[in-house]
């Protein structure tokens, strides 16, 4: 398969999914990925911040403990690298087999684990009614 079938077959993809999602559904898809998108770069932007190398940077990872403490304290949220935005649209990697390979995105099972509620609860800016 060459690109120009394997772009082909992929824009026949999207179209086929295109058709089962209603028009005004798509803001709930991508306004998850802007959203997804602005805790990824703030991420970074924090982490080069606190200077951070690019290989620093790629070495992210929910095993080591003391890194993962510092993000969720001063951000209240910590991204491995492989789950950066950045990383899915990296035009260097090969995205579909990264696709099939990623778990699903962090769901309710496991965001207590990479978010710091405390710091959530304190950042609110709105009151419980």
């Amino acid at each position: 398969m060459n690109k120009q079938q394997l772009a082909a077959k992929i824009w026949a993809s999207a179209n086929e999914m295109r058709s089962k999602i209603e028009a005004y559904e798509y803001k709930d898809y991508i306004l998850g990925f802007i959203f997804y998108k602005y805790l990824s770069d703030k991420l970074v932007g924090f982490a080069r911040g606190e200077d951070f190398s690019d290989e620093d940077l790629r070495g992210l990872s929910e095993e080591d403990a003391e890194t993962v403490e510092h993000f969720k304290s001063n951000l209240g949220y910590f991204i491995a690298y492989p789950h950066l935005f950045s990383t899915w649209i990296d035009p260097k990697s090969d995205l579909m087999s990264r696709m099939s390979a990623m778990p699903s995105p962090p769901s309710a099972v496991s965001f207590p684990r990479i978010t710091n509620v405390s710091s959530r609860a304190s950042s609110r800016p709105w009151k419980r009614v």
